[in-house]
């Protein structure tokens, strides 16, 4: 059996980079950044101060990662079947296919021999592009063999290393996202470090490096950070079209790298929607973002070789449904408080009601039946009646698609995550019913536009997004374990938004009778510092430990029976 040891003789690495303090000067962003579209001195200033603190945070994690994994199995040290036993399960099938493209005499005919495989089902001859997601192998089979790169760097690290690399992504992604909903880089700061400290609950890369979900989480994480720049209050024209191809980019790597796409791209359409019904949205922003989905996903469709698969999905029957009937419902947002309410209902009615018909219809006409294990599991694990299907007992079975263990919001707690989390989630989510309830007392004239500007409490969209964001994919996390990498990274981004916005702190400050810029910059800024260095203290040498322990792959049966095979 595989296990690890204790390594022999060998002396552990280098501490890694320290995280630098951070002090409170050059840490607020304009809000006008891209409104005015001009930049001062002190403005550049900042974001040179802000994007090196990112990038420095992103490579802190990539190293961090890819010196667990280095000492965790000794990679440099064991040998290639080794190594390519340490890729487990499905992993080592993807990193299969990255191998057989660089073995080919020529990427044509590396190409040729994953469109008729027939190795990878018995007796049959299938095709591995249709059928998976892979593209990222062959991308890095191509780029290996472009760059100057073979003398010195073998194929299996130029493969972990870029894997490793989109941590970096990742948390630059993070990093802008709490930046552009606080306007302070403390906050993107304060969320890379959480991300790091929390490893544990928001990746597992360093040790199934090959998931497909380790290559598409930074492209959504990044596709967050894009979405939450677009929904800026008085964003100029030109930036808005820059920013959505930046959405559209993001959200095309995403669906390209993970086969799970659709569900996920499900979910955020149904957070749209909310948005869209309780008056966040305008029609413009609500049909750029539809279309940025429905553009990957054909996009994709296309790549994969017209999988059928994409054009049953729930996601665009949903998305088609939603944009044929609001073409033809026309005044939904007018009217008093019931009227509107009612017309709500009935517009989400029939939302439902078409798009159950148009997913069936599209089910029955391409005879698609890939993905009904899927939708069996969702019924049994929900108590909605048992299932006799293989796929869904073997999901129900696994306990990676259990319920969230109560054991993670512990971690969560010890690492003074949840505290402000909870704290910014319950006192938002009770303004975000506050807004939505007085936008559905307009009418939706001009006087209502006047009175928007005019009210005590408001919500920006960016705002209401991530919000609804993390309260949607927090309650998918809930349902099922292995989704609550898509909710846990984020949830660092929106608490340390919370930490260092003024949203949260208004409010505390309004109670408390001393709502100033005084005392709103001293809590801004003193705050974040206060938990960094304490979160510096407490776990910085916890991390030199971890660091420090080095072990070894050791598993001689199996190699031993690949050296027979071979």
């Amino acid at each position: 059996m595989t296990a690890v040891r204790q390594r022999k003789g060998s002396k552990g690495k280098e501490p890694g980079p320290s995280i630098q303090n951070l002090k409170p000067e050059c840490i607020t962003e304009p809000r006008e950044w891209f409104a005015t579209g001009g930049f001062s001195w002190w403005t550049i200033l900042c974001i040179t101060i802000g994007s090196i603190v990112g990038v420095s945070l992103g490579l802190l994690c990539c190293i961090y990662v890819a010196t667990l994994h280095e000492n965790d199995l000794w990679f440099s040290n064991i040998k290639e079947v080794e190594r390519e036993i340490s890729f487990r399960t499905e992993c080592g099938l993807y990193y299969s296919y990255y191998k057989q493209m660089l073995k080919a005499p020529s990427v044509q005919q590396g190409l040729y021999e994953l469109i008729h495989d027939n190795t990878t089902e018995s007796k049959r001859t299938i095709n591995i592009l249709q059928r998976m997601n892979i593209y990222q192998e062959v991308f890095l089979s191509i780029l290996y063999r472009i760059l100057p790169i073979q003398t010195y760097l073998e194929p299996i690290y130029f493969y972990i290393y870029t894997v490793f690399a989109l941590q970096t992504v990742y948390v630059f992604a993070l990093f802008i996202t709490s930046w552009l909903l606080s306007d302070s880089w403390l906050a993107g700061a304060l969320s890379g470090v959480w991300y790091i400290l929390n490893r544990v609950d928001t990746t597992r890369v360093e040790f199934t490096i090959s998931l497909r979900e380790n290559w598409s989480i930074p492209f959504f994480a990044l596709q967050v950070a894009a979405i939450t720049c677009y929904l800026r209050p008085q964003l100029k024209p030109i930036h808005q079209r820059v920013v959505l191809w930046l959405v559209f980019v993001s959200t095309f790597c995403f669906c390209l790298t993970w086969q799970f796409n659709q569900f996920v791209l499900l979910v955020q359409a149904l957070i749209i929607f909310t948005l869209d019904c309780l008056d966040f949205f305008t029609a413009e922003q609500v049909v750029s973002l539809y279309l940025m989905q429905v553009m990957s996903l054909l996009l994709v469709w296309l790549l994969q070789f017209c999988n059928s698969m994409i054009l049953g999905s729930l996601v665009l029957s949903f998305i088609v449904s939603v944009l044929f009937i609001k073409h033809f419902q026309t005044g939904l947002k007018t009217g008093s408080f019931v009227i509107r309410v009612g017309k709500l209902a009935l517009h989400t009615l029939l939302v439902l009601t078409l798009t159950f018909t148009i997913n069936y219809s599209a089910k029955k006409i391409l005879q698609l039946k890939s993905d009904e294990h899927i939708f069996k599991f969702i019924k049994a694990k929900f108590g909605f009646g048992a299932t006799r299907d293989f796929d869904a007992s073997l999901y129900l079975c696994e306990e990676a698609f259990g319920v969230l263990p109560l054991d993670t919001f512990e971690r969560l707690a010890g690492t003074v995550l949840l505290y402000p989390y909870l704290c910014t989630l319950s006192v938002l989510f009770i303004l975000l019913l506050l807004v939505a309830l007085s936008n559905l007392s307009t009418n939706g004239s001009g006087q209502a536009n006047r009175e928007k500007e005019d009210r005590t409490f408001t919500m920006r969209p960016d705002v209401a997004y991530n919000l609804l964001h993390t309260v949607f994919f927090g309650l998918l996390a809930f349902s099922t374990m292995r989704m609550k990498y898509l909710w846990t990274g984020h949830m660092c981004a929106f608490a340390a938004f919370g930490v260092c916005g003024k949203e949260v702190w208004t409010l505390y400050l309004r109670v408390l009778h001393c709502n100033t810029k005084t005392a709103m910059r001293l809590i801004r800024y003193s705050v974040p510092v206060v938990i960094l260095a304490f979160l510096y203290y407490k776990f910085w040498p916890r991390m030199m430990e971890e660091i420090s322990e080095l072990r070894e792959f050791y598993d001689p049966d199996t190699v031993e029976l690949m050296e027979w095979i071979r």
